[in-house]
C-alpha cells in the first residue's frame, strides 16, 4: 500500500479534477470514509452532490449502486427480495442495490419513513435480514446519502435514529465566482467524471480505516468528548444531547482526521474542528431556542467554549 499521505492526496486530487473549489468538503467526506462510517450530504439541489459521490466510487474503484428515492420507494427496493423459483420450488433472494461498496441513497428525505428505516439494519450491522437468512455485505460499505433542505416542497424529515446512524453531515454549497467560472469552462465541452481512473482499491481503504483505528487517543482526549456529551444532555437549548453512538463518531473522526495531518494521535483540535460536522445533524433545538433564532450549530460553538480544552503534552 502507498504512504497514507500520498494516498490522501491522490484521492483528493483525483475528486477535485470533477468537483471544483471544495476541497474542505472533499477532505470531510474522506474523514468519513477513513473513520468508516456513513455520510449525510445535505444542499440546495443542482450543487454538485451526485456528482462528487460518483467521483469518490469511481476513485476508489468500489462496486457502486445509486438509489433514487421517490414518494412510492418500497424498502424491499433498496434490500431486495424473496421471489419463488418454479424450477426448484423453494424461495431465491434477489438482492437489491445496497449490495455494493458505495451506495448513493439519492435525495434520501423524498421517501416515506418506512422505506428510509429499511437502512438502519443495514447502516448499523452492514447485513440484510430475510425471514431467516442474514446476507453480510461485502466491505468497505458506505452509504452516502444526499437530501435537500426540509423546507422543500416532498420531502420528509429524517427520524432521529436514522440520523444518528450517518457519521458526519457534509454541506457543499454554492461556489465562489472564480471556482463556478472554472466549472463552466472544465465541463463546456468535457465529461470530466468520465476521464477519471482509479488511485485507490479495497484493500487500500480497509487498510486506512484499521490505521484510523490503531490511533491513540489519551484519556485527556475522551474525557473532553465525555465532557462535550455531557453538556449538550444538561443544555436546556436541546431536545437530545448526545447518544454514545456521536461520542464514538466523534472520536473515530478525530482519529481519521490526525491521519489525514498525518499523525498517530489526536489532538483536541480534532475533536473541536470536527465537532459540528458530527453533531449538527443529531442536535434538534429546544421550543426556547428556536424562539431565539438558535441553530444547532450556534449552540454547539458555544457549548465548544464552555467545556475545558485538555492540554496534550
Amino acid at each position: 500500500m502507498k504512504e497514507t499521505s500520498e494516498l490522501i492526496q491522490e484521492m483528493l486530487s483525483n475528486i477535485e479534477r470533477v468537483i471544483v473549489g471544495k476541497r474542505e468538503e472533499i477532505i470531510n467526506i474522506l474523514k468519513g470514509i477513513v473513520a468508516g462510517g456513513h455520510i449525510l450530504i445535505e444542499d440546495v439541489p443542482g450543487v454538485g452532490k451526485t456528482t462528487l459521490v460518483k467521483a469518490l466510487a469511481r476513485t476508489i474503484d468500489l462496486s457502486y449502486n445509486r438509489i433514487q428515492f421517490t414518494p412510492d420507494l418500497l424498502p424491499s427496493d433498496i434490500t431486495g427480495i424473496s421471489i419463488f423459483n418454479q424450477r426448484e420450488m423453494q424461495f431465491e433472494f434477489r438482492k437489491g442495490p445496497i449490495f455494493a461498496n458505495v451506495v448513493l441513497a439519492d435525495e434520501i428525505n423524498r421517501t416515506s419513513p418506512k422505506t428510509q428505516s429499511a437502512l438502519l439494519e443495514v447502516m448499523e450491522e452492514n447485513q440484510v435480514s430475510e425471514g431467516i437468512n442474514t446476507f453480510k455485505l461485502a466491505q468497505p460499505f458506505f452509504v452516502l446519502a444526499t437530501q435537500n433542505p426540509i423546507e422543500y416542497e416532498g420531502t420528509f424529515t429524517l427520524p432521529e435514529a436514522q440520523l444518528d446512524r450517518f457519521m458526519m453531515k457534509v454541506s457543499i454549497g454554492y461556489p465562489d465566482r472564480v471556482s463556478e467560472a472554472q466549472v463552466l469552462a472544465l465541463y463546456r465541452n468535457r465529461k470530466p467524471l468520465e476521464e477519471i481512473t482509479p488511485v485507490a482499491k479495497s484493500e487500500d481503504i480497509i487498510e486506512l480505516q484499521n490505521r484510523c483505528r490503531e490511533v491513540y487517543a489519551s484519556d485527556d482526549i475522551n474525557k473532553y468528548i465525555v465532557s462535550i456529551a455531557e453538556a449538550t444532555r444538561n443544555s436546556r437549548l436541546l431536545n437530545l444531547g448526545m447518544s454514545t453512538r456521536a461520542a464514538l463518531a466523534l472520536l473515530r473522526v478525530a482519529q481519521a482526521s490526525a491521519v489525514i495531518n498525518r499523525r498517530n494521535y489526536v489532538i483536541p483540535e480534532d475533536v473541536k474542528d470536527n465537532a459540528l460536522s458530527v453533531l449538527g445533524h443529531r442536535l434538534t433545538p429546544s421550543a426556547e431556542a428556536r424562539a431565539n433564532n438558535l441553530s444547532s450549530e450556534k449552540i454547539i460553538w458555544d457549548i465548544l467554549k464552555m467545556v475545558p480544552v485538555p492540554k496534550v503534552s
